[in-house]
This record gives C-alpha cells, structure tokens and sequence, in this order.
C-alpha cells in the first residue's frame, strides 16, 4: 500500500484556529492564496508521509510571512528586525546612497578630476617660486659643505637639463604634494563617504587634518633634523682620504625626497595603528603587550637609518618613532571606548599633565637659577 493510500485512511490533521479578525467566508481564501502561494513559501520535495499545513494568523491581505523547510514541512521565519548590521535596506540611514558598478566608476573620475585639479593649483603656486624653493631644498646641502670647508659651497650641474629638471619640475611636484595633501586626503575621504553611516561621517575633519597633519610633520622634520644631520656625515665621510665632495643636484635631490617622503609616511604610524583597530585586526592590549617588540624594531630601522654610528642621533631618529607608535595607542584606545560606551577621564589626564609640567618646570627653575646651568644648542645642551 502506497503512501497515498495510507493518507486517504487517515484522519485529517488539526487545523488550528485562525485570527478573530479573519471572517469565516474568506477561510478558504487565506488558506489557498496565502498558505501555499509559489512566491512566498517553499516546500521541500522531500516530505514525510503526512504534511503538516501552515495555518497563518494575519489578517487578510496582509504580507504573507516568509517560510523556510524545516523537516519536510513548512517554519515561520521571524520578521525582519529594523536595526542590526544585516545590511539590509532597514538599516540604510537618510543620506547613504546605493551605487551600481558604473556609478562607482563615475564618482572615482570626478574624484580623481578634483584631485588632479587641486594637486594642478598647488603646483602651478609652487611654479611661480620655483627659485626661492630651491634655496630652501639647497640649503642643507649649503650648509654641510660651508661646515667641511668647501669653497664655493656650491651644487654641480652635470648634463644640460639636469638644473632644469630639477628646479623647475621636480622642486616644484615635491612642494605640490605637501601643499595640496589636505585636499588629496579629502577626495579620498569623499569617495567613500557615501556609503558610510552618519555615526561614521564625522570622522572627515580628524581624519584629513590628522593624517595630513603628520605627513607634513613629518616632512619638516626630515627637513630640519634628520636630513641635515645624514647629509654632512655623509659628505664628510672621506675628507681625511683626500676625497673632495663634488654633489650633483640630481643625486642630492633624489636622497632629499627619500627622506622627506619617507619620513612623512613614517609619521602615518598612528593613523595606521587606527585603521588596524577599526578593522579589529589588533587591540591596544596586545599593542602594549608586545610594545618591547615594537621598541625593538623601531630601534633597529632607526640604526640602520641614521648615517652617523653615535647614540645621540640614533636616538634623534627613534625617539619621535616610539612616540608616534605610543600616540598610535592611545587612538587604538580611545577608540575601543568609544565603541564599548565609555568615556576618557579627560580632566583627570589634564590635571595630571599640569602637575607634571609644574615640577619639570620647578626643576628647571632650580638648575638654571640655583644651580646655574645654561642651555645650549648641541649635546650636552645643559652645561654650568
């Protein structure tokens, strides 16, 4: 006997009652069209011998409920909830927009149109002082070579083009860059904007003015500390050998902009050290956890940057390093907080760092007053 055949001897199942508020001439109405509508439920070809019927309970022509199968039968499935990162259209607040490929494609060449144009403006300013930037680029140079007793203390010109390549073009790019990395990092944060929640949009300003902030940071101090000291290490390194230094622009150019560049994007440390705890990759606990490793290596790039063998500059160049990756902590912390619902003890922290700078200062006062010392401009920079 078939299974058919069983189902005919069978007694019905149950039907559970219906909503008050469904009148009894539209019973069967329901049941037909919501129950077992195509579009709205799937069953499972696999059934069991005595299907169980879905009996809904919502008024008539209302949505039907979506189901799943469960078991050969059919589940209600929960109405969608309205909040939550489901990323469906519930959570879409006013304002966020929704983009197929090629809008994405149309708002990365207006962005990169407004990019180019900025980036054009800076470099058009910077054309028209091409001469008085390149005394500034030069004057590093200028004043290692008066420091090694080299007379003119002069830049050589090798091939015809090379001056105006250099004073001309080059000076003037490198100079557009730092001018116009506020408006860069603002087209970027446009682009993205979009698709970002309200809560997430107000990170624009910090992010431009941080980011663009220790880049340019980090530019000037490749300029007026590292590559200054670097620069007459280096060109003195054979004046006891009988070796005259004889500096073409090209090459010197080439090292002032690996300097001042890579010392920019050194500066990023704590904009970096962000974005890894916004993506959850590290948390401050294990940053501080393994800060030892952090100091190591920091160290060693500062080693093996620092043209001079002496502990003073190799500590000149690590210091700010190890700083920044610490800076780069405490906005992995702040952020965690904020995320978890809490508040930094700002007044506590100011407080604190009032009380610190009081006693430096006291300290200061009593060795320069009491105890007349004297500062100076090279190491030791306290003397009596």
């Amino acid at each position: 006997m078939d299974s058919n055949e069983e189902n005919q001897g069978a007694s019905p199942p149950e039907t559970p009652a219906l909503s008050a508020d469904v009148p009894a001439e539209h019973l069967s109405t329901q049941v037909n069209d919501n129950a077992y509508s195509s579009t709205d439920y799937t069953y499972e070809t696999t059934t069991p011998a005595n299907p169980v019927p879905f009996a809904p309970t919502q008024r008539v022509g209302s949505p039907a409920p979506k189901t799943e199968p469960a078991g050969g039968g059919f589940r209600r499935l929960p109405p969608p909830s309205g909040g939550g990162d489901g990323g469906g259209g519930d959570d879409e607040e006013p304002g966020m927009l929704r983009m197929s490929f090629l809008e994405h494609l149309e708002e990365l060449r207006v962005r990169l149109f407004y990019a180019v144009a900025g980036f054009g403006v800076a470099f058009l300013l910077s054309l028209t002082f091409c001469q008085q930037l390149w005394d500034v680029v030069s004057q590093p140079a200028v004043k290692a070579l008066t420091t090694l007793g080299i007379k003119p203390p002069n830049l050589t010109q090798i091939s015809p083009m090379e001056g105006f390549n250099v004073i001309w073009v080059k000076v003037p790019f490198l100079t557009s860059i730092f001018i116009a990395s506020p408006w860069l990092l603002y087209q970027v944060w446009a682009f993205v904007s979009p698709g970002l929640y309200k809560r997430e949009k107000k990170w624009a300003v910090p992010f431009v003015v941080s980011t663009a902030g220790l880049f340019i940071t980090g530019g000037l101090f490749a300029y007026f500390v590292a590559f200054r000291y670097g620069l007459t290490f280096l060109l003195g390194v054979g004046r006891n050998v009988h070796v005259t230094p004889m500096v073409s622009i090209n090459e010197y150019f080439d090292l002032f902009v690996n300097v001042t560049l890579g010392i920019g994007l050194v500066f990023e440390m704590p904009i970096l050290i962000f974005f890894l705890t916004l993506l959850r990759i590290v948390t401050p606990k294990f940053l501080i956890s393994h800060s030892r490793y952090a100091i190591l290596i920091i160290t060693i790039i500062a080693a093996v940057v620092t043209p001079t063998p002496d502990v003073f500059n190799l500590l000149l160049f690590a210091t700010p390093m190890i700083l920044l990756f610490f800076v780069g902590v405490f906005a992995s912390y702040l952020l965690v907080l904020s995320r978890e619902g809490k508040k930094f003890p700002w007044a506590k922290v100011l407080i604190f760092g009032i009380l610190i700078l009081l006693v430096l200062g006291a300290i200061g006062w009593f060795l320069t007053v009491r105890m007349h010392f004297y500062f100076i401009g090279k190491w030791p920079f306290l003397v009596k």
